[in-house]
């Protein structure tokens, strides 16, 4: 996915941005950058890969570099980035996050009047320019930045800081993902986790709406562009993506997991399909406080049966070779015998996408002697793939393992019973469910309903994207 901070201050402000947006690491794998506006005039920018290296350590040697008191910082799962701009609306550094679906058709609408792009070794074009290209039609930023979001088709947040040290912050048309404002003695700072703020000494300032533009300086923040009133944040900043302590649009993310875990717990009861096993235990490490809700309301000790050891591979996913990410994942999961051995087990995860390192993971546990495993996801089957945020990065839908399974059983027309696919009560749901215990050996399986996960995170169910699940944009 991605994501950016950005600060204005009285003061030196470049070590703020370095440590807010390694706060952000959990949200982007592939690349990162920095840029400062110098006190002398002109940008120092720096982009570096954080694929095999952590951000923190990646951009240590360069601080030096980046002084001032206005500076911006990115996090990116896909193009290098932030870029720098020169155009008739002056000089100016830009970081975009979310999905652009129509960019052959809005390069090739460019191609008719002589534009040309830098092409990437995949021979794409860097997102970012794109957006930066579409901004520079217009005739100031703010016309630019509107513009920009009415022609995309997907999602579009950005950040962008102009020479005279403003920082101009744009919350999607639809407000997929969260944009803050913190605020400290000496100035104000914009991103999308509110605890990495917190942590830097900021207080919570401002929360963007759907659509809304604002200008952030020094000496604070105004709206430029007012929110539209439209809102349709993604769920999974709650269930998998958001870190613990962040809190979106009033509702904080951990709270919520035990909330889910919960009515998943209270669901399995209602419809005798609870359990009896020795520990209930999460999926590190997303899975954990979903399954902490799940123990407390079912009655069930909480268990970690396995740990994972991370200090030299934080994350699984990092390699960019699928049988690298696979091995890894296995490579880090640590044993607890005497919470596995003869023990009957139930696992929450915090979604089952492909289910290729899960199947490993359940392996691993017979391995290690568990006499049942059984599984519980925290999220509804997964049928579509995003197109506003990336949050999978399945090439087609079916290495989805629901919509997979479903052509396996009932082939193209299963297309049209995915809604019963999705729901465990119908016939179809059940044979879905069968069907991938089968394949991953589970002795149960059970998936949070669309409600209920609704019904955790407890906001309006029309300003949440579910799309994931139901197709629903």
């Amino acid at each position: 996915m991605g994501a950016f901070f950005g600060a204005a201050s009285k003061r030196e402000i470049a070590l703020d941005v370095f440590f807010g947006v390694d706060y952000h690491s959990h949200l982007g794998t592939r690349r990162a950058g920095m840029v400062s506006c110098l006190p002398e005039g002109g940008f120092q920018r720096e982009i570096h890969s954080i694929e095999n290296t952590p951000f923190r350590t990646r951009f240590e040697k360069d601080l030096p570099g980046f002084r001032g008191t206005t500076a911006m910082g990115c996090i990116s799962d896909s193009d290098p980035q932030p870029l720098l701009v020169r155009s008739h609306l002056g000089v100016f550094a830009i970081s975009t996050v979310g999905a652009v679906n129509n960019a052959d058709e809005l390069i090739e609408a460019f191609s008719h009047v002589g534009h040309q792009f830098m092409a990437q070794s995949s021979g794409e074009v860097n997102t970012t320019e794109l957006v930066a290209a579409l901004i520079n039609t217009q005739e100031d930023l703010i016309a630019g930045i509107r513009y920009a979001q009415d022609q995309i088709e997907g999602s579009l947040t950005l950040l962008i800081m102009n020479e005279a040290g403003e920082l101009i912050a744009a919350r999607d048309k639809m407000g997929r993902l969260p944009v803050l404002v913190g605020k400290d003695d000496d100035g104000c700072c914009v991103t999308f986790e509110s605890f990495a703020y917190g942590k830097l000494g900021y207080a919570d300032a401002y929360e963007l709406g759907s659509g809304e533009i604002v200008r952030i300086t020094a000496d604070g923040y105004e709206t430029l562009v007012k929110p539209n009133g439209k809102m349709r944040i993604c769920t999974f900043l709650w269930v998998y993506y958001g870190y613990p302590n962040s809190t979106y649009e009033g509702v904080n993310v951990e709270v919520m997991r035990y909330r889910n875990g919960a009515i998943m717990a209270r669901n399995d009861r209602e419809l005798g399909m609870l359990p009896q096993v020795d520990y209930v235990a999460g999926v590190p490490d997303s899975g954990l406080p979903h399954a902490i809700g799940f123990a407390t309301e079912s009655g069930t000790p909480f268990a970690r049966p396995f740990v994972k050891y991370t200090p030299t591979w934080p994350r699984s996913f990092m390699p960019s070779d699928q049988s690298i990410r696979d091995r890894i994942a296995h490579m880090k999961q640590i044993p607890v015998p005497g919470l596995i051995k003869g023990k009957k087990l139930l696992f929450v995860d915090d979604s089952i996408v492909r289910g290729t390192q899960l199947r490993e993971t359940v392996d691993f546990l017979y391995g290690a002697g568990a006499a049942e495993v059984h599984m519980r996801s925290a999220c509804p089957p997964i049928m579509y793939g995003c197109k506003y945020l990336s949050f999978s990065r399945s090439r087609t839908e079916y290495e989805l393992i629901a919509r997979r399974k479903i052509m396996e059983l009932e082939g193209d027309a299963g297309e049209n019973h995915i809604a019963e696919y999705a729901d465990a009560r119908t016939e179809r749901g059940a044979c879905l469910l069968r069907s991938i215990c089968e394949e991953m050996g589970f002795d149960s399986l059970a998936y949070q309903t669309l409600d209920g996960m609704l019904e955790a995170i407890g906001i309006d169910r029309e300003k949440v994207c579910t799309y994931c699940w139901d197709g629903r944009e």
